[in-house]
């Protein structure tokens, strides 16, 4: 049996490209989702890559759901939709704005005659806002969102990422935004609208550059001159026996691992050299010994030898390699099945694991209306759930009243315990002093660090030494008064704790256990180092994120992919759960590995890979299946617009913005399948009309006539952003040891009912320890002086017992 904690949650989707994803991820965790599509079926079953006559996308992204097709300009069809929106629970859109509205059954039109209903809508920049009506593609997003403005090598024109990467993303953060407003009706009975941003979540979710993020930087104009940043070096990557591998040397431990290994070699001995600065500084010096080193390794010796000397190394994999990778093998990462009438193919099996087993694929994708019959012959009444969630009045935030354990550390740990924070939980970060989160290590110069603040705020900090028995003792008592727990560390390490799910459940069955890591608890790679840069590596990503397959460089070493959309993702699963838990009273043990989410999103490259081995290589710049395509030069220095001939409508559009009528109907240019075969000639039409206009110029032509184009846009430039001003994306966030106010994200979803975050300051180290070791498990204030004297206890250095002077012997 799959594990399905929305069983019972009945979700109507009507979308074509944005949103087909959240669909998936919430059939995936056990909803019944029907797919209404339009007559002639949905454009996305037309989407690239295909195979054998089936377009993968489709395939992958609508697995698990059931299928209808209804002609919404008949009033019979209305009828039938309006039937199907009483019986539902959650509402996907992604059709223009106005669209379903003109014909009486828009979005708030169905709340009407089902007020608890969970609407949301999805699309390219939101509901209003000066882009309300553009076209726009994933290459436009990673343009418009700051994204492109860092990957590429120095000199050269940025570079486009893996495609996927975005669709993914915006679906996993509008299931988290549908179960979010739904865990709300839950209490208040009450549904709501909720209005959903590709741009936003991208900007927001993806990679910020104003949120915890590390090599991204914090935005600030001096960290983005002109041209790409010099990232080769944070995680460099070196040829060995079969291949390449990837390093990441962080720690100074780390470091010294890797100079005994090279001889200690008289040049490198100065301590200087333990900085990551010093040793990016000398880079031209150290790779070569580093690369001659390898050069008599294989990728597996490599890794084995990092892991002896505590040195993070992982192998990088082509997307081939990683579909016959032992590990993802063993661990389930992988599933054999029936993805179309008769295909069969290799595909991600899904995101997450609940009580050890996979949430993810169980059944093929519809054929166009294949269950017309079986949906609207279906008279039964609709069970309702089981609800025992305590009422209370909208407007609340939804997590009012949980209360989350939180071991998180560094980005995906602070990204996966915000989620709870913003929206109300009371969670209780624990933190050692003698093993600090590594958020806390990274301040540049400031008192404290800028993703402290993002990624801390609204928690409360709490002191406490789990190496110790007492320690132990004490988190076990607050466990007792906890809904949630979450660890992002080593598989096992929590079990070695005795704090296992099981003995924690043993004590509170209601809680539920996060546990994550880089590539899972099963499989060879279990024990690895989880750094996101070794993730990517291993799964593909950093493989198709370079100019060419020939080309030696990897271009995503600005970038920490994938642990933010990972802590977006094992936040959906634990909110998926909450839901089941007011049904069962029970709670679960979760597991996500970051190299799934990752596998997830490069799903249609690996599929049609398996299917047609050796077709899918690093596309650069160019979208193999549309031309003209690409990231083109602009008038200024450094300027660059992104712009995608998505089909043979957008080209006369384009034709007419360039003033060349003539290229319509010329033989080179009539189809697509033309234009991608004179791919040199239509870009150089292109490029020479942009090469004298500014990216917005461009752009703003360009988007007036329907084509989807986005100017490159540097961080800095996001807060002055007209679609983003008109949408309050941003407010600004203080804390008295930062010299500045930082950005920080408003929102990412909007929601009608649910307030907007709150911006408590993070919390110093142990900030709260004795307010929540007397309110929460009921310690008084002697008790709590002797397990701070013992160390057991660890509030800020200001505190009483600490300061209590021994007496003189």
């Amino acid at each position: 049996m799959m594990a399905q904690p929305l069983q019972g949650v009945r979700v109507l989707e009507l979308t074509d490209g944005f949103g087909d994803t959240a669909g998936r991820f919430l059939a995936d965790l056990g909803a019944d989702v029907v797919r209404v599509e339009l007559p002639g079926g949905s454009a996305s079953r037309t989407a690239e890559p295909i195979r054998n006559g089936v377009s993968i996308p489709f395939a992958l992204r609508n697995a698990n759901k059931r299928g209808v097709v209804l002609d919404l300009d008949t009033d019979a069809d209305r009828e039938r939709l309006r039937y199907l929106a009483r019986r539902s629970d959650i509402l996907l859109e992604s059709f223009a704005p106005g669209y379903l509205a003109a014909r009486g059954v828009g979005a708030a039109d169905l709340r009407e005659i089902n007020p608890a209903l969970v609407a949301v809508s999805i699309t390219g920049f939101g509901q209003d806002g000066p882009y309300r009506d553009w076209a726009t593609t994933e290459q436009v997003l990673y343009a418009l969102s700051g994204v492109l403005s860092r990957s590429g090598e120095p000199g050269e024109r940025p570079l486009l990422p893996p495609n996927g990467l975005i669709d993914e993303s915006v679906g996993v953060h509008t299931a988290w935004s549908a179960l979010l407003a739904y865990f709300d009706r839950l209490h208040t009975g009450r549904g709501q609208l909720v209005d959903i941003s590709a741009f936003e979540v991208i900007v927001h979710g993806f990679d910020p550059g104003f949120g915890v993020q590390g090599s991204a930087a914090a935005g600030r104009s001096e960290d983005f001159p002109r041209g790409r940043p010099d990232a080769a070096n944070f995680y460099p990557v070196y040829r060995c026996g079969d291949g390449q591998v990837r390093i990441c040397l962080l720690a100074k431990r780390q470091w010294r691992g890797m100079f005994e290994w090279l001889g200690e070699p008289e040049e490198f001995a100065d301590p200087k050299y333990d900085t990551i600065p010093a040793r990016f500084a000398a880079s031209d010096r150290l790779n070569p010994l580093i690369e001659q080193l390898f050069s008599t390794y294989t990728r597996d010796e490599l890794v084995v030898e990092g892991a002896a000397r505590g040195i993070p190394i992982g192998g990088l994999n082509t997307v081939s390699e990683v579909l016959t990778t032992e590990h993802f093998t063993a661990s389930g990462t992988f599933v054999d099945a029936e993805i179309a009438p008769g295909l069969t193919a290799r595909i991600p099996s899904g995101y997450a694991k609940i009580d050890r087993e996979r949430a993810g694929f169980h059944t093929r994708a519809p054929e166009l209306g294949e269950h017309n019959v079986a949906v609207f012959s279906d008279s039964s009444e609709e069970a309702r759930e089981s609800n025992t969630a305590p009422p209370r009045k909208p407007g609340v935030r939804p997590f009012e009243g949980l209360r989350v354990l939180d071991m998180g550390v560094v980005v995906f740990g602070a990204e996966l315990g915000r989620q709870f924070a913003d929206n109300g939980a009371d969670v209780i970060k624990i933190e050692n002093s003698n093993f600090p989160d590594g958020l806390r290590q990274s301040k540049r110069g400031a008192a404290l660090a800028a993703s402290v603040a993002w990624g801390h705020r609204n928690r409360r900090s709490l002191g406490l030494n789990l190496r110790s028995p007492e320690g132990i003792r004490i988190f076990k008592r607050l466990v007792a008064e906890a809904d949630i727990v979450l660890a992002n560390f080593k598989p096992g390490t929590l079990a070695s704790m005795g704090l296992s799910y099981d003995e924690l459940a043993a004590i509170n069955p209601r809680i539920i256990v996060s546990e994550s890591s880089a590539f899972g608890s099963v499989g060879p790679w279990n024990k690895r180092l989880g750094y996101g840069p070794l993730v990517r590596a291993a799964c593909g990503v950093s493989a198709l994120w370079r100019y060419s397959d020939s080309a030696d460089g990897l271009c995503d070493g600005s970038t920490v992919y994938p642990d933010h959309i990972a802590g977006q993702v094992t936040a959906t699963t634990i909110l998926a759960t909450l839901i089941d838990r007011l049904r069962t009273g029970r709670g679960a043990a979760i597991e996500v590995a970051q190299a799934d989410t990752a596998i997830m999103m490069l799903g249609n490259q690996l599929v049609a890979e398996h299917l047609e081995p050796g077709s899918i290589s690093a596309p650069g710049n160019s979208d193999p299946y549309s031309a003209p395509s690409g990231v083109y030069p602009c008038a200024g220095e450094d300027e660059w617009c992104v712009v995608t001939v998505r089909d043979d409508t957008d080209w006369p559009r384009v034709c007419g913005v360039l003033g060349r009528p003539d290229l319509v109907d010329d033989p080179r240019f009539a189809t697509t399948e033309r234009r991608i075969a004179h791919r040199v000639e239509a870009d150089e039409v292109l490029a020479s009309w942009l090469a004298v206009h500014t990216p917005t110029e461009a752009m703003e032509s360009l988007q007036t006539a329907g084509v989807p184009s986005g100017a490159m846009i540097r961080l800095p430039e996001l807060l002055t952003d007209p679609q983003l001003v008109a949408r309050g994306a941003y407010t600004e966030l203080e804390h008295e040891l930062l010299p500045t106010p930082l950005p920080t994200a408003k929102q990412v979803a909007h929601f009608a009912t649910l307030p907007e975050w709150p911006l408590r300051r993070a919390p110093l180290a142990g900030e709260q320890t004795r307010e929540i070791c007397e309110s929460v498990i009921g310690l008084n204030r002697v008790e709590i002086d002797s397990l701070v004297r013992d160390g057991v206890l660890q509030p800020p250095a200001d505190d009483p017992a600490l300061l209590q002077v021994s007496p003189a012997v």
